[in-house]
């Protein structure tokens, strides 16, 4: 089967820009901010009456928007496992990391500057992340990680990017809804919207049932474009959301993967990961998990499901404690004084990534 023919373009594309930069865009919050705080509820007070029973499953819990200093470790893997990457970008509204270090290489990318005033302000990362491909000056190929999203491993440019981009699956499948449910998560009803779209524009679409891991996502900027320009009305409708809403599920982190597979962008695969959900029982096993493997893991997630918990429960301070022993040397975007990374230091190379699964996805004739 060949791939779609504009796809072979993009794909011809991606070669002739091996040498280009790898830029990384994230997304990031600091839900203790007091003028944060009372823009929210502000913005929450004027929604919700209209708005009664749309709020997403976990949508609007302060885990969604604490700041456990994720991107602070985030960007210190990033400098150890990832030392050739492009310019970063850091997504807020308005906010700076107090830790930040205004260096060349790293910028910030106020939400205004995205996204119309009149739909501003927004607490609903599914409508703020698809922009991410608007941001001036971002490289063709780019990561989009959550900054609770690392890498674990060196990174391979050519594993994730090469002819096809390289998306990874999770292993067991999850259930595929006729409709979207109030009670199912946002990944699930996004991958029920994904499979009602695609299966609709293209007769020879086969729907796999898996989620995308909580994973780096590479992209193609040119891509999202184009997926705009097909499905403009899924883009104006994530983004007329103010908070997140059952009823309008995000399209970046599963219709933009799934449509490039389809195309022959991107191909599907189960990478080795581990998944922290830090308010389940198993955390500390798996943070001890973790701390054997770090270094031959290709991603990690440390995931806050504490919800509403206030800010100084153990687990939530778990989380720092335990990236400060992984990676306590500061990179060159924070603050104070820095040392010198040595990306060699305590890291297996030999990490070998699995042999590519029949493809369940037909690519479009």
């Amino acid at each position: 089967m060949r791939a779609h023919g504009a796809a072979g373009q993009w794909a011809d594309h991606t070669n002739k820009t091996d040498e280009q930069p790898i830029d990384v865009v994230y997304l990031w919050v600091d839900g203790s901010d007091p003028q944060w705080q009372a823009k929210r509820q502000r913005a929450l007070a004027k929604w919700a009456p209209h708005h009664a029973d749309d709020l997403a499953l976990y949508g609007n819990v302060l885990g969604r928007y604490r700041d456990n200093e994720e991107l602070r470790f985030n960007l210190r893997a990033l400098e150890r496992f990832f030392p050739d990457h492009g310019h970063v970008y850091i997504v807020t509204d308005g906010q700076v990391p107090a830790w930040l270090r205004r260096e060349r290489g790293i910028s910030v990318v106020n939400h205004r500057d995205l996204i119309p005033a009149n739909n501003l302000p927004v607490f609903d990362s599914g409508n703020i992340e698809s922009y991410i491909h608007r941001i001036p000056g971002l490289s063709e190929r780019f990561f989009y990680l959550n900054d609770d999203v690392f890498f674990g491993a060196p990174v391979e440019p050519g594993a994730w990017f090469g002819r096809q981009l390289t998306v990874a699956m999770e292993a067991a499948p999850a259930p595929t809804l006729a409709a979207f449910a109030p009670t199912e998560t946002a990944l699930v009803n996004a991958a029920s919207l994904s499979c009602r779209w695609l299966g609709a524009r293209y007769p020879a679409y086969r729907h796999d049932a898996r989620l995308y891991a909580h994973a780096p996502r590479p992209m193609l900027r040119s891509a999202m474009f184009e997926l705009e320009r097909l499905a403009p009305e899924l883009f104006e409708n994530v983004r007329a959301t103010t908070f997140r809403s059952w009823r309008v599920p995000p399209i970046v982190s599963d219709l933009v993967p799934r449509w490039m597979v389809h195309v022959g962008l991107a191909r599907q695969r189960s990478l080795e990961h581990l998944h922290i959900a830090i308010g389940e029982p198993d955390a500390p096993r798996l943070f001890a998990s973790l701390g054997q493997r770090f270094g031959r893991l290709p991603f990690f997630c440390i995931n806050d499901t504490c919800d509403d918990t206030p800010g100084d429960d153990p687990r939530l301070r778990r989380v720092s404690s335990q990236l400060d022993a992984l990676l306590p040397l500061p990179s060159r975007f924070e603050a104070g004084p820095c040392k010198a990374v040595d990306t060699d230091e305590a890291v297996d190379r030999s990490v070998r990534w699995p042999r590519e699964p029949q493809s369940r996805v037909l690519m479009a004739e």
